[in-house]
């Protein structure tokens, strides 16, 4: 398959509408439609059900989705490293969300800075769950990520940090007086629902939650009793006195890897890595 084909079949699947892809690919609606059917028949499976009123994804559309997004970030990505490499201005991009592992990513950067051979770093801070996706498509060299909630298929890493969760709610809430929470006790807050994140494509999960797009506009949510939520233990030290914290006792624990792809043969990258794994 070609490029072409993969980004117009990724283009109708998520957006489920056909007029709605070919607007956002900028083409017209009729070739879309005959590009899709070609790759159907290459593959030999109709990868999208269709009637008059919806267009969803089969089993096969869903896998093809996946793996298309990965190849195209691949194909994104190659481009983008060997135009940074072409400059002949030796550095790496680290990628991190904003507002998380920020006394790690600190440490982090003083050890790398006086290793020998040391290159300047540029820090790219990233919107909830964008680091991920900031390595895979090349924008970034290496990333700090979080499991469970950044995927490391297909990545090499090594585990830095492990840490439990806290729940943050209204200062004086009744739960605030409690030694330790379960996820039970906070999954239906009366006025205090969890708050819904963005997926990958932009669009918001149905629910009651407030949608958020980054941490300050939550805490400032949870500050005006209108929102809670269930975020990793180091996340107390961006809390101001309006905020409280209790242990969520069964909550996953979260796992925080510096994250690079398979291939890099970078000297620069196998010195950062050594000294994140020395912390």
């Amino acid at each position: 398959m070609e490029t072409r084909e993969l980004r117009y079949f990724v283009a109708v699947a998520e957006e489920l509408h056909f007029g709605r892809a070919a607007r956002r690919l900028g083409i017209a609606q009729p070739p879309l439609s005959r590009a899709i059917q070609q790759v159907e028949r290459r593959i030999g499976a109709e990868l999208l059900t269709r009637t008059s009123r919806s267009v969803t994804l089969t089993e096969a559309g869903a896998v093809l989705l996946v793996e298309a997004r990965a190849a195209l970030d691949a194909v994104d990505a190659a481009e983008r490293r060997t135009r940074r490499a072409a400059t002949g201005h030796p550095g790496l991009v680290l990628a991190a969300k904003a507002g998380a592992s920020t006394e790690l990513l600190a440490k982090l950067l003083d050890a790398y800075a006086v290793e020998p051979g040391a290159v300047t770093v540029d820090v790219y801070l990233c919107g909830v769950a964008e680091q991920e996706r900031t390595l895979r498509d090349g924008r970034a060299d290496v990333a700090l990520l979080h499991r469970p909630f950044d995927s490391t298929a297909g990545l090499d890493t090594e585990d830095l940090s492990v840490e439990g969760q806290v729940a943050l709610l209204p200062a004086g809430h009744p739960l605030t007086t409690r030694p330790a929470l379960h996820m039970s006790d906070l999954s239906a807050l009366p006025g205090l629902p969890l708050p819904r994140w963005p997926a990958r494509d932009g669009t918001y999960p149905p629910g009651p939650g407030p949608a958020v797009r980054d941490h300050a506009q939550l805490l400032q949510l949870i500050a005006l009793g209108r929102a809670a939520a269930v975020v990793p233990e180091s996340a107390r030290s961006h809390v101001s006195g309006d905020i409280a914290t209790v242990p969520v006792l069964d909550a996953p624990q979260v796992t925080t890897v510096i994250a690079w792809p398979p291939h890099s043969r970078s000297r620069a990258l196998a010195g950062l890595v050594r000294a994140a794994t020395r912390l």
